[in-house]
């Protein structure tokens, strides 16, 4: 299974921002609820790949959070809170957000895993294509997000459409997507929840 610790960037110097955060992450799926642990922190238990993706990529994209996934065991039963599990997952995504809070201006985030590298582990490679991923999305402008947000609530996704909804041209809805690399995003997004599956098999 997959863990994830996030911890808040600057917490002591900032306003908390895990309530903004909790609400940002409860649609997506999990098998324990992502909740406050201790402090600016938050953790979750997550079954999927995707899933997992999903949460880091929206953590990144705000820029103030170190995001740690650990992959491997989680002892049976689960309980009722992330704060009460235990499991080799739980030690790795603690490793892990500790390793990220090291990356200075590198992407904030770590993965680590049960199976070394050294012995046919994926989670280096998970990571390579997460924080190159998470680049493209800790970059963009506020105008790309409001581009690529108009699609997400468009059914079809068209560009007409979401052309329309901002008031704007599809000509400069196609240049905020190319800019964006939302393509580039697909694909590593894609790649990252294969290799994050072979580091949990």
């Amino acid at each position: 299974m997959f863990v994830m610790t996030i911890d808040q960037r600057g917490s002591r110097k900032g306003i908390d921002r895990v309530p903004e955060l909790l609400a940002a992450l409860e649609d997506i799926p999990v098998a324990l609820p992502f909740e406050r642990s201790v402090g600016d922190e938050i953790q979750g238990v997550l079954g999927g790949p995707r899933a997992v993706v999903e949460a880091a990529l929206r953590a990144l994209r705000t820029g103030q959070w170190y995001v740690g996934i650990g992959i491997g065991g989680v002892d049976q039963p689960l309980p009722s809170s992330p704060r009460e599990g235990s499991g080799a997952a739980f030690i790795l995504a603690r490793r892990a957000v500790d390793r990220a809070k090291k990356a200075g201006e590198r992407v904030p985030l770590a993965v680590e895993a049960a199976v070394a590298p050294e012995r046919g582990g994926h989670a280096p490679a998970a990571e390579a294509v997460l924080v190159l991923v998470g680049g493209l999305v800790r970059g963009r402008t506020d105008a790309e997000w409001r581009v690529l947000d108009a699609l997400d609530r468009i059914t079809n996704r068209r560009q007409v459409a979401a052309a329309k909804m901002l008031g704007i041209s599809p000509q400069a809805v196609s240049k905020a997507i190319l800019r964006s690399g939302w393509q580039e995003e697909q694909g590593g997004r894609a790649a990252a929840e294969l290799l994050l599956a072979h580091a949990d098999a």
